[in-house]
């Protein structure tokens, strides 16, 4: 019984190490990754291409002709660069908000449309008084 006391505690440190060597290998690749071209997100959430990767910093082009340097473990993902596009560029919204505007654009154009036959078909409204009202001539 103290056995398992005492291996339970070591087994768990073990399964910690060995979770964070795979995550350092994985930021180890996905730095060697990264090449001049490349689009990248930063931890801090910054959408960027690179422009050349050093030792331990890179050079990001965060707009065009904005060059600024990074280290490399500020680097959170290599992204694909049709994502990449899709995000700085704006990606074709096909949702329900935009459908519904267009039926009421429809619905708002047919009542217009009625209405104005409407006011055709209505008889013409004279503003002129009637003779009854005239006063007698004296």
């Amino acid at each position: 019984m103290n056995l398992i006391i005492l291996l339970l505690p070591i087994a768990a440190i073990f399964l910690m190490f060995r979770s964070q060597k795979k995550r350092q290998a994985q930021a180890q690749q996905m730095q060697s990754a990264m090449e001049p071209g490349s689009a990248v997100r930063t931890i801090g959430g910054m959408y960027a291409l690179v422009k050349s990767v050093n030792d331990g910093s890179v050079e990001l082009e965060i707009a065009p002709g904005v060059v600024t340097h990074f280290s490399k473990s500020a680097i959170a993902a290599v992204i694909d660069p049709q994502e990449y596009d899709e995000i700085i560029n704006g990606r074709p919204e096909e949702d329900e908000s935009a459908e519904l505007a267009d039926e009421a654009i429809e619905e708002i154009d047919s009542i217009e449309a009625d209405s104005v036959e409407d006011a055709h078909e209505q008889e013409s409204i004279s503003l002129a008084k009637a003779d009854s009202d005239k006063p007698a001539a004296k």
